[in-house]
């Protein structure tokens, strides 16, 4: 039977990637070994969706595996080897604040971690796809140089919507900037990432090079927010997650920085999804893709607070906090024209309200409102 790893698998994308591929008929082999407790503590623990998903999934079986033990992952890839077609990195420690509390700790799991993967797929079954999920703090704080106008409830890119062309006639912008967001073409270098961004931004760059020099078929997808029904959103880590849930259970909420005007694109795990499967029918090697809703799905902090209250009828309690995160983006929106370009079938299919509106009818229970 066609096998697929998934890393991560009771996270968010890791668990909707288990859902995704069992519908479809693959046997899927997951590990996880909820280190998010680790990083976050109790409420932030995926260990509830272990059951769910040996319940609702047929065909997938768990292991309660570290990435970053080497034999461990050998011994898996050994014993699935022959049928492995694809393997879906998104195993991490996503939180740049959590980082800094441990830096060895976050890059043996960031970089060390992806490393012993694709080793280990290059190993056992080099044909396989390799699809890794980066993350837009690989680009550092340097989207915070862009030239910004503020508006009444979010900050916007000072570019012209006509302007589309990444950056090369527009003089005040740099290269990889537009209206349309930042491309693949924005630099990486030269600036503030945070622990994370730094481990992150090894795994990425090692990713292209399996793909480039050992000719292995892996993506990067340099994604924006990432959300669903089934994320475990804490305050350092799951932006609209833990809004909604702060809004619906009336627990009080931080802003940091930025007036609560800071923009983020968002991707629903339903979409991402859809664009893994569309690089795995077709895959490349070493290519890499910003990857979120882009101009379709994006807002700033005001703006989804406004919409969380709209949904629940409450009044969210939230504190300002002046300075802002570490590295953190004031104004983020991917321009994902070139994964469009390159997969024309794809495309986005949830809007802000929509997956807000999911994450509150799908947790009603979950959180006892």
């Amino acid at each position: 039977m066609k096998t697929v790893i998934v890393t991560g698998s009771l996270g968010l994308i890791g668990s909707e990637s288990v859902k995704f591929f069992t519908k479809k008929g693959f046997q899927v082999v997951g590990l996880d070994n909820d280190m998010r407790s680790y990083f976050f503590g109790k409420e932030a623990s995926t260990a509830w969706n272990k059951e769910v998903l040996q319940k609702e999934c047929i065909g997938y079986e768990h292991y309660s595996v570290d990435i970053r033990n080497i034999e461990k992952i050998n011994q898996l890839f050994s014993h699935y080897a022959k049928d492995i077609v694809l393997v879906v990195h998104t195993a991490a420690q996503p939180s740049h604040d959590w980082a800094a509390k441990e830096p060895l700790t976050d890059f043996s799991i960031n970089a060390g971690g992806t490393l012993n993967m694709l080793e280990a797929t290059r190993k056992y079954c080099p044909e396989a796809v390799f699809i890794f999920t980066s993350t837009n703090k690989v680009y550092g704080d340097a989207p915070n140089r862009l030239p910004l106008v503020e508006l009444e409830k979010r900050y916007e890119i000072d570019a012209p919507q006509s302007h589309m062309d990444g950056g090369s006639s527009f003089p005040q912008l740099p290269a990889g900037a537009s209206w349309r967001g930042l491309n693949e073409n924005f630099s990486i270098d030269q600036c503030l990432h945070s622990v994370f961004g730094a481990s992150k931004v090894a795994a990425d760059v090692m990713v292209q090079e399996y793909g480039r020099y050992f000719g292995m078929k892996t993506a990067i997808f340099r994604c924006g927010c990432l959300t669903g029904p089934a994320h475990s959103g804490t305050e350092l880590h799951g932006f609209l997650s833990y809004l909604m849930k702060c809004t619906m259970t009336k627990k009080p909420y931080s802003i940091f920085g930025y007036k609560g005007k800071q923009v983020r694109s968002n991707i629903h795990s339903f979409d991402l999804l859809n664009a893994f499967y569309e690089f795995f029918l077709n895959p490349k090697c070493g290519e890499v893709y910003n990857m979120d809703g882009g101009r379709e799905v994006n807002c700033s902090m005001l703006e989804a607070i406004e919409t969380c209250e709209q949904i629940t009828g409450n009044k969210l309690e939230y504190k300002y906090v002046d300075e802002a995160r570490i590295g953190d983006h004031q104004w983020w929106i991917s321009d994902v024209s070139k994964f469009k370009k390159d997969y024309p079938n794809w495309k986005v299919t949830y809007d802000i309200e929509k997956i807000l509106r999911e994450i509150y009818e799908f947790n009603i229970e979950r959180w006892r409102v």
